[in-house]
């Protein structure tokens, strides 16, 4: 029986999207589905609702439950399919601790999940966690493929895949939505004849290429950008594509945090220029948490409850391995020459081949040297983010915040020393001891 364990199972409605999609699948009838959380009441939540969809759609799933530390084993054990959506610490203390310590500092953020001050310690409390869970399938399912949902993607995947020789994919939704929602907004038909190349790092990849019945569509894409103007929600996009020649995959309020451009003290008057949502995910946690009441409601009332499968990848990779169809996707892997210009230790996004040999990236060469040269500016903190988590030295935390663009471009070294040594006596026992 094919199992599919699921990591964080307590986040319920990223498990109905990616398991809903797996038990509407004709394909993959009759899985064991092993549903992991510390949670307990949203656990129990997850398995109701994906009974209910079990039910509903006739899909023959075995669904259990596997609640603390203490029953991760037997969760991961025999497993085919580990798939990884927990977020450690929470809103509450740790985002608002990311958000509100680097604040006092004079440092702005709007998400803080990928890079920046943020980006860095949430994965500094989120490594040793999922290494925990890597090791753990080293012994009781090594060959089973794991897929990280969490963020952040670059800094997770790319420790997994320096120190483990599981198989391992980091999966971000930006990659299959940025030509179907940057046509959207210009006006532009988008079917299944466009044709478009993207690479990069998670969140700070490229469309490359893009075309339709082999013609290139990025000169009408930047004409009517400049004559029709942005979007309010993605002016910053659109102005790194006209300063920079190319479209980027993550959407404005991501990107104006992972570059010393827009969120800038000595010019206050870019945050309206740009519509720069300044601290958005505190807000959209908050109206989460009150929202979840309903929500729940929903997501556990049978009579209710429906799923239509979503452009997640994780079912369609399984079916691809499975039954050895060949599928196409945007995953995040070591850069073992496939991006010949970025750091052969970077976690690259760049085109794989999925089929029954489990995931085959594609070598995409050079990127035009600008881009490059703006990955690079991310990747430097992502790596020595990964040397902090992995080596437990203090040095390279403070390393890794110096060499933040938008961190560097607002703080003296001094500062950002200060602040980070604030952030480590914050978290207390969320991170290891350092030394």
């Amino acid at each position: 029986m094919l199992k599919i364990t699921f990591m964080g199972a307590g986040s319920t409605v990223f498990a109905k999207n990616v398991l809903g999609d797996c038990l509407v699948s004709p394909d993959l009838k009759g899985l064991e589905i092993a549903l992991y959380d510390i949670d307990g009441e949203r656990l129990a939540d997850s398995k109701v609702m994906l009974q209910a969809i079990n039910r509903k759609y006739a899909s023959k799933a075995k669904i259990k439950t596997y609640l603390g530390t203490a029953n991760r084993k037997k969760a991961l054990s025999g497993a085919d399919f580990v798939v990884n959506a927990i977020q450690v610490g929470g809103y509450e203390p740790c985002t608002v601790t990311d958000f509100e310590i680097p604040k006092k500092y004079g440092l702005r953020q709007t998400i803080a999940d990928t890079l920046g001050i943020g980006g860095i310690f949430r994965a500094l409390r989120t490594i040793p966690v999922v290494l925990d869970f890597i090791h753990d399938m080293e012994a009781v399912c090594p060959n089973a493929l794991f897929i990280n949902y969490t963020n952040p993607m670059a800094m997770i995947t790319g420790a997994i895949q320096r120190v483990s020789s599981v198989k391992s994919v980091g999966l971000c939704h930006s990659v299959q939505a940025c030509v179907p929602g940057l046509m959207g907004q210009l006006g532009m038909e988008y079917d299944e004849t466009v044709q478009y190349k993207i690479a990069g790092i998670n969140h700070q990849a490229w469309l490359l290429e893009v075309s339709k019945n082999g013609v290139d569509l990025y000169p009408e894409i930047k004409r009517r950008s400049l004559e029709q103007g942005a979007p309010d929600y993605d002016r910053v996009r659109h102005e790194m594509m006209h300063k920079f020649g190319y479209y980027i995959t993550e959407s404005s309020e991501h990107t104006a945090e992972y570059l010393p451009y827009f969120i800038k003290n000595t010019h206050p008057e870019l945050i309206e220029r740009f519509n720069i949502p300044l601290d958005e995910y505190p807000r959209r946690c908050v109206a989460q948490i009150a929202d979840w009441k309903q929500r729940r409601a929903l997501l556990v009332s049978e009579s209710k409850l429906e799923h239509v499968r979503t452009h997640e990848y994780a079912s369609y990779i399984i079916e691809s391995m499975l039954y050895n169809r060949v599928y196409k996707l945007g995953g995040n892997v070591l850069n073992h020459g496939l991006i010949t210009n970025l750091p052969q230790d970077a976690c690259v996004e760049v085109p794989c081949l999925i089929d029954a040999s489990g995931i085959q990236p594609v070598v995409v060469g050079d990127l035009p040297p600008q881009l490059a040269a703006l990955n690079r500016t991310n990747i430097n903190p992502q790596l020595l983010t990964i040397e902090a988590a992995l080596t437990g030295k203090k040095e390279y935390i403070y390393h890794a915040a110096m060499l933040d663009p938008h961190t560097a471009a607002e703080l003296t070294m001094d500062e950002i020393v200060a602040m980070c040594d604030e952030l480590i006596e914050a978290h207390g026992s969320w991170l290891p001891a350092y030394k």
